[in-house]
C-alpha cells in the first residue's frame, strides 16, 4: 500500500492507539515508553481545551513513519548525512493545567522526512520505496529546560505526495507519560521559496497545501509554527505545544 493510500484510508483510524503504542513501546531499556497518550491514532482527530490564556495543541497521528528506539536517538544535531537548508528548531512546550507555565523536564521526540520526501528506519515497501531502515536521520530527542525549551538543528522538511509538510513531535512528561502526540505545520509561502532550490529543486512543489491536507484540512491554529530567517542563513522555526501536564 503506498503512504498516499494510507492515509486516505485513515488505517490508523481502524487500528487506533493500539497500532500506535506497540511501536513506541518496542523501545530498547534507555528509551522511555509511554504509559498513557491522548492520541486517538487518527489522521484527523484533534483535542483542544482552553484555560487561561493557552489552548491545548491539537492531537494527531505518529505514524506511519513513528520513531522506532527514540531513548538511542538523544541529540540536538539530528541533520546526520541529510542535505537542505538549514533549520533550527525551537520548541516550547507549556501546562494548560498549570497556568498555560513552562513545563519543564519534558522529553520532546521530533522527526520528519528529507528533502526528498523520505523517512529513515523505513523504506523498501510500498510505502516508500527507498529503503532507510538502517539509519537515523532526522529523528532526535531532547528534554526541555526551565524555560520549557528545547532546540534541534536540522534541515527544512521536504514533502511526500498526499501530505503537507510538517514535523511530528511527541511529548512525555519527566516520568516517561505520553502526554501528546501532535504534528507541526509549515506556511507554504516559505515552503515554495525553499522548494524552489538546491536539493529540494529536483522534487519541485509540494503536490498538497495545508487547507487539502487531510491531517490538517480541519485547521492548524494551535499547530502552525513561526518562521524567521531566510534560504541563504537557514530559518529558525518557533512553536509553542501545550500539554495537559
Amino acid at each position: 500500500m503506498e503512504r498516499k493510500e494510507f492515509l486516505r484510508r485513515g488505517f490508523l483510524s481502524a487500528l487506533g492507539s493500539a497500532a500506535i503504542l506497540p511501536i513506541l513501546g518496542s523501545c530498547s531499556k534507555d528509551s522511555v515508553e509511554p504509559t498513557t497518550t491522548d492520541t486517538t491514532g487518527t489522521t484527523t482527530e484533534t483535542t483542544t481545551g482552553t484555560t487561561g490564556s493557552c489552548t491545548t495543541t491539537a492531537t494527531e497521528t505518529a505514524g506511519p513513519f513513528p520513531t522506532k528506539t527514540p531513548g538511542t536517538l538523544v541529540t540536538n544535531d539530528i541533520t546526520s548525512d541529510r542535505t537542505g537548508t538549514k533549520l533550527t528548531v525551537k520548541i516550547t512546550i507549556q501546562n494548560k493545567n498549570n497556568s498555560c507555565a513552562a513545563l519543564a523536564n519534558a522529553i520532546v521526540d521530533i522527526w520528519h522526512c528529507d528533502a526528498a520526501g523520505n523517512y529513515s528506519e523505513y523504506g523498501g515497501t510500498g510505502m516508500q520505496s527507498t529503503n532507510y531502515t538502517s539509519v537515523h536521520f532526522l529523528r532526535g530527542r531532547q528534554t526541555t529546560d526551565a524555560n520549557g525549551l528545547v532546540t534541534f538543528t536540522s534541515i527544512y522538511p521536504g514533502w511526500y505526495s498526499g501530505r503537507a509538510p510538517h514535523i511530528h513531535a511527541h511529548i512525555y512528561n519527566s516520568s516517561g507519560t505520553s502526554l501528546l502526540v501532535t504534528q507541526i505545520a509549515f506556511d507554504q509561502t516559505i515552503c515554495n521559496t525553499v522548494y524552489a532550490q538546491g536539493a529540494y529543486k529536483s522534487h519541485g512543489l509540494q503536490d498538497t497545501t495545508n487547507a487539502n491536507d487531510n491531517v490538517f484540512s480541519d485547521g492548524i491554529t494551535t499547530e502552525l509554527a513561526t518562521f524567521t530567517g531566510s534560504v541563504s542563513e537557514g530559518y529558525v522555526l518557533t512553536h509553542t505545544i501545550v500539554v495537559a501536564g
